[in-house]
């Protein structure tokens, strides 16, 4: 196979080069070509990457997390091409769910070369293609405060900035249109998963399934300022589906309004809210072993 190998040296802490050259390498031995496509420009490295399509290779390989995966998400859904990812970032959602390992590189590649192919569905809204959850309330504040922080680095500014931002949080007002019906919340917040998790493992859509031609939308109603602080925990474990307070659906498409609230998706801002999402059944092909049974 003829394979483009996106890679931003800055990802996996700045390992991202070596682990790129590491993979290609290892795909040359085993009778693959690759293209390297190389920058922390995210819209040059479309361009390329856009070419290197045109130009007829088989399938995109990309070193990074969730993010580097949403960044070019457009070019690969709904065509031939088959997808890789060499997780090398924060995350790792899309590669957890996918059972493709997020801390050994080579074993990632090692699925490439084995060559087996997982088709997986995605959500589609008008702004992208997301592979996770489209994340919209207390989080997205959270995002949004987080991303306009300078300091510090890492978790620990999106940990100061869910403690700044439930100071002053109340519940917001939802409108939410499921499959055509129309329901009115107040919500803490309302999550829209392709999979079952977003942000390193909280798995906030528990039992959402990438391959099932669904949706699944979980509601947080109001709670306490101190039962929300609690819950967060739960989210890596998913016992918060237990909660009385969580509410989830199963749809096809869903409609998410609440004034002033910006929705993520992937973990990559997508814009203010309204937003629709619609699952896109069997719309990516991707390197990945079969599922559990």
């Amino acid at each position: 196979m003829h394979l483009a190998l996106v890679v931003n040296p800055t990802s996996g802490r700045r390992h991202g080069e070596a682990i790129a050259g590491r993979a290609a390498e290892r795909l040359a031995r085993a009778g693959h070509t690759t293209v390297t496509i190389q920058g922390a420009d995210v819209a040059a490295a479309r361009d390329r990457l856009k070419h290197a399509i045109a130009d007829g290779v088989d399938g995109v390989l990309v070193v990074g997390g969730d993010g580097a995966l949403h960044a070019v998400l457009d070019h690969v859904a709904d065509s031939d091409l088959v997808f890789g990812l060499l997780p090398a970032g924060t995350g790792n959602d899309t590669a957890r769910s996918l059972g493709i390992p997020t801390k050994d590189v080579d074993a990632a590649v090692d699925l490439v070369i084995a060559g087996h192919v997982r088709t997986i569905d995605l959500a589609r809204t008008d702004e992208a293609h997301v592979a996770t959850v489209i994340a919209s309330g207390f989080d997205s504040k959270v995002n949004e405060r987080a991303n306009a922080m300078t300091w510090p680095r890492g978790n620990m500014r999106y940990n100061i900035a869910i403690v700044n931002e439930l100071r002053s949080f109340q519940p917001l007002a939802f409108t939410i249109t499921l499959d055509g019906r129309t329901i009115e919340r107040e919500a803490m917040l309302v999550a829209v998963g392709n999979g079952p998790s977003f942000g390193g493992g909280l798995r906030i859509c528990e039992g959402a399934a990438l391959d099932d031609g669904l949706l699944d939308v979980v509601i947080i109603n109001p709670v306490s300022k101190g039962k929300l602080l609690r819950v967060f925990p739960r989210l890596y474990r998913g016992t918060h589906m237990a909660l009385p307070e969580v509410e989830r659906h199963r749809v096809r498409t869903v409609t998410l309004s609440s004034p002033g609230i910006v929705a993520y998706g992937d973990g990559e801002r997508l814009g203010p809210l309204p937003i629709t999402a619609t699952v896109q059944p069997g719309a990516l092909h991707v390197f990945a072993p079969p599922p559990a049974a």
